[in-house]
């Protein structure tokens, strides 16, 4: 065979695959949207707590539960993040319950050993959250959310009065937006438009009702909002977004350094959150804790 004529071949071989690609590119994008890698629950739940099941909406979702330590302060309710579980957690859930709080973690929809088809960011997801509220003592409700555990915490804060206070990490401020920002580079804007129209027909959800930003504005509970300002994934624009957007007390703490899912990591952040909610709460401040810094 003529090399110019092998050469051709292998040229039009390499265009036609890519133009099937490039056909399934909404398909692909439409299923990374709904469907984030499935982390297993590999850690026993945390001392003094127990394994729960939890009635979400159409959906059973898996959890754990624990009393507080000494006088009773509220409940704190811990939300992972993104191709995460509720084991990330653990830290998060052994420092307040030490501190007074009840505590509970559960998997979201479509996480861990949750049920569920699909993720869609908080439009069914807050729905699970209000169930989990459901069951709850009364008292103070403290809604502690990473990454998108902190997106849904925010839209259940704007419809919820049960919530007493957010803590939001790395909360992204509309879902369309950070959709197309975390897009690989081979996508086009048109892939991208039809992936998310796709996800939206697959997950029987609208993604422009996904807008914490938009929650943000009727949210009456004081809010803090935590960020790294190295954070590619989900920039700080959409955290000074949401600073913007809230209309009741509010903070922002920006970490020196963190990447996305980094800005929890650090024990001073934790004392600084501490603080806050002792302020926030009207609590006397309790004992620094005698345990390591909270994980995730």
């Amino acid at each position: 065979m003529h090399p110019l004529l092998l050469t051709t071949m292998i040229a039009t071989g390499a265009l036609i695959l890519l133009g099937a690609a490039s056909c399934r590119l909404p398909e692909i994008g439409a299923g990374l949207i709904l469907h984030p890698p499935l982390r297993k629950v590999a850690s026993a739940p945390p001392p003094a707590c127990r394994e729960v099941t939890f009635t979400g909406a159409g959906v059973t979702l898996r959890g754990w539960r624990g009393q507080g330590a000494g006088p009773r302060r509220g409940t704190m309710i811990y939300l992972h993040g993104v191709a995460d579980n509720r084991a990330s957690g653990t830290g998060v859930i052994e420092r307040f319950r030490a501190r007074g709080f009840d505590v509970v973690a559960y998997d979201s929809r479509g996480h861990g050993q949750s049920g569920g088809a699909g993720t869609t960011y908080g439009f069914y997801e807050k729905q699970d959250l209000q169930r989990v509220m459901d069951t709850l003592d009364a008292g103070p409700i403290v809604l502690v959310g990473s990454s998108l555990g902190a997106a849904v915490a925010l839209q259940v804060a704007a419809e919820d009065p049960r919530v007493s206070a957010v803590v939001a990490a790395e909360s992204f401020s509309d879902l369309r937006t950070v959709v197309a920002e975390r897009a690989p580079f081979f996508f086009t804007a048109d892939a991208i438009g039809k992936a998310i129209t796709l996800a939206e027909e697959q997950g029987n959800f609208r993604m422009e009702a996904v807008n914490p930003a938009a929650a943000a504005a009727r949210i009456t509970a004081p809010v803090l909002l935590v960020h790294g300002d190295a954070d590619t994934d989900t920039p700080p624009d959409h955290a000074h977004r949401l600073y913007a957007a809230l209309a009741g007390p509010k903070r922002l703490l920006l970490v020196s350094g963190a990447k996305h899912s980094e800005s929890l990591r650090e024990a001073s952040v934790w004392n600084e959150v501490e603080r806050w909610l002792d302020t926030t709460l009207g609590f006397a401040p309790g004992p620094p804790p005698a345990h390591r810094p909270p994980r995730g």
